[in-house]
């Protein structure tokens, strides 16, 4: 069956698609007074207008589509749309699927060249830090807990014996703006299924 005249073919129809992003939610589930489960976290996303909406284990990761190209927008619509929900305010990271891609792979590739780190974490940051603000959290690295900068993530990796690496996070946090944090395998999986 040929197409109409007018009628867009389906290269056409495939560049309308609208974008896909993830969100990640911050310090959800962590006590009694900020539960959100996901199935209620994908029910807020879709009443904020956002469609094709996913949610992977409960910790707060997100996928939708919108038309809105602003990340600050989209991050406003959410987190106005989970206070309305919830009752409390719920920070909220958004990336592209490239973006979380990249971040995915760099992942990946510190684990190799760093096989000594026996855990690894993601902090998601909603700003890509300055350069000179890249070096000092970079140079809080001790010899056991490694610490790299890759565009708007901060990618902690932890040596093996080393039993925490809380001292060092907690100098670096005061750096990085509004973020919430993952283990490196959650965002594997998420990039995995998502980022396609």
């Amino acid at each position: 069956m040929s197409l109409s005249a007018g009628h867009p073919d389906n290269q056409s129809l495939n560049n309308w698609r609208m974008p896909t992003y993830i969100a990640f939610l911050r310090a959800i589930n962590l006590g009694a007074n900020r539960k959100f489960p996901k199935e209620d976290i994908r029910r807020a996303v879709e009443s904020a207008g956002f469609r094709d909406v996913e949610t992977y284990i409960n910790t707060g990761n997100v996928r939708f589509t919108t038309g809105m190209r602003s990340l600050p927008k989209i991050e406003a619509a959410l987190e106005a749309a989970f206070l309305a929900d919830r009752g409390f305010e719920v920070p909220t990271i958004v990336y592209g699927t490239t973006e979380l891609a990249g971040i995915a792979a760099d992942a990946a590739s510190l684990a190799v060249e760093h096989p000594e780190a026996a855990r690894r974490y993601v902090d998601l940051l909603r700003f890509q830090p300055g350069a000179d603000t890249a070096r000092r959290m970079e140079a809080a690295s001790t010899e056991n807990i490694h610490l790299f900068v890759r565009g708007r993530a901060l990618h902690t990796l932890v040596d093996h014996g080393t039993e925490s690496a809380g001292p060092v996070l907690v100098t670096v946090s005061k750096m990085l703006g509004v973020s919430t944090n993952r283990n490196a395998n959650v965002i594997a999986a998420v990039a995995g299924r998502w980022c396609r």
